[in-house]
């Protein structure tokens, strides 16, 4: 199921460019606009899924998919590894929660920052 008028479904149908970090056949990442990091991609459902506010016992494969594979696609995007390396995986939801688009997204982010670094 799609929304005709939501931005992400649009860029998971090809309507709209973006830059590819993986696809599925449930899952669509590609990178931030604005990126907020190093290495910033999204991963979103191909399905719509409004928010976590949206999500029932049917999304906890999908949900766990996606928390799987954010690992392997963070360290193939430039993250270093665990433990001296690392990411965040941030879910906004809902206007108050800071969430802009209204489909279901995770942030990854991470990647060197030199400026840490003792």
């Amino acid at each position: 199921m799609h929304d005709p008028d939501c931005l992400f479904c649009k860029i998971v149908r090809g309507q709209i460019p973006s830059k590819k970090v993986y696809e599925d056949e449930d899952v669509f990442a590609f990178h931030d606009i604005h990126p907020a990091a190093p290495v910033h991609f999204l991963m979103v459902p191909k399905a719509h899924v409004h928010s976590m506010a949206g999500v029932t016992e049917v999304h906890a494969a999908l949900l766990g998919k996606m928390m799987v594979l954010a690992p392997r696609l963070a360290l193939e995007q430039g993250c270093n590894p665990y433990p001296d390396g690392g990411y965040r995986i941030v879910v906004n939801t809902g206007t108050e929660g800071g969430q802009e688009v209204h489909h279901l997204h995770l942030h990854v982010m991470g990647g060197p920052r030199p400026w840490l670094k003792g």
